[in-house]
Formats: C-alpha cells, structure tokens, sequence
C-alpha cells in the first residue's frame, strides 16, 4: 500500500544550517547521512512524499535525490531557487511546484513553503501544512511546521497529521456555504 508523507527543510549540503538551527551534528556529512537514513526508514520506495522546500543548499543536488525512497514532490522553498532547473528537469522528482492544493481523500491540504494565515478553503477545514520556521512557529488553527527541526529530523505520515490537526479548531468560522 502506498502511504504519503510531509517533510521540509532538510537543507541538504547547508553547513550553517547546524549552527543555526542547533542541529545534533558535527558536519554536513554526518547531518545528510542521518536525514537520508530517517527519511528511507520511513518512506517506502512506492511511496510518494512531498517535501516543503529548502530541500538542499548545493550545487547538485541529483546526489541526495537518487538516495532517497518515495516519489518525492517539492514545493520550492526559498533555498531551492539556484537549483530550480535542475529540479524541473531531475528524473528524481515527481513535480516541483510553488504551491499545491492537494486532495487526499476527503481531505485537502494547502501545502506552502511559509507558513499562512489564511489559506485556501481554511474556512471549510482544510489543512495547511508549511516550512521554514525551523520550529519556531507551530501554527495557526490547523495548520503546522513540517520542517525536519520540530519533528526530530523525520517525516511525518499523513494519518499523524491528520490526527494532530483534526482536534484543532480552523482559523475561519464562516460556517457552512
């Protein structure tokens, strides 16, 4: 059975990036390794996952994506504009995109880099999953941080997260149209 995942913000390749965010890691090598084994623990090969930008800060980054399992789309985050074209072109990726409104059963899911106070069918309990906050802002209503930082560098399943935002209350009250 095919599952479907959420991550962001790996930063593949990014030596600031541990400083920065205090990440556990000694250098970028042991920082990539980790992120590649946690995601391929998770994801399976036939599985698909959409990563929420800021995927690498390299040049190249056909090397981290022919490690990883899963049919990944990117939402591009803004790290990811120096490699642009090579991700519109890589046999490694799905779709590359600036945002998306997905449907995944009788689910939909806003899927942004940045965090938004007000997305598309929010109003109707649509979900809103973002980035680039690196933990530091878990949200509005429901909506939450799927960058690796918060979520101890793993991705989440997509049952997890509509678990966890179910129970929340959605930021708009119109009521049904």
């Amino acid at each position: 059975m095919t599952e479907i995942w959420f991550t962001s913000d790996t930063h593949f390749g990014h030596e600031n990036i541990i400083k920065y965010c205090n990440r556990p890691f000694e250098n970028i090598k042991e920082m990539d390794d980790a992120l590649i084994d946690n995601w391929n623990s998770c994801v399976g090969e036939k599985d698909t996952i959409w990563h929420l930008g800021d995927f690498a800060m390299m040049r190249g980054p056909e090397n981290i994506l022919r490690r990883l399992n899963g049919s990944i789309n990117l939402i591009y985050g803004n790290h990811d504009s120096k490699n642009r074209g090579t991700y519109e072109t890589s046999q490694h990726l799905n779709s590359s995109q600036d945002v998306k409104l997905l449907r995944i059963g009788n689910v939909t899911i806003w899927l942004s880099h940045y965090a938004h106070a007000r997305w598309p069918h929010a109003h109707h309990g649509a979900l809103h999953l973002f980035g680039h906050s690196h933990g530091n802002f878990q949200g509005l209503g429901r909506s939450m941080d799927v960058g690796v930082d918060p979520l101890e560098f793993y991705p989440i399943h997509f049952d997890d997260v509509v678990k966890k935002l179910s129970k929340l209350t959605p930021v708009e009250h119109h009521g049904e149209d």
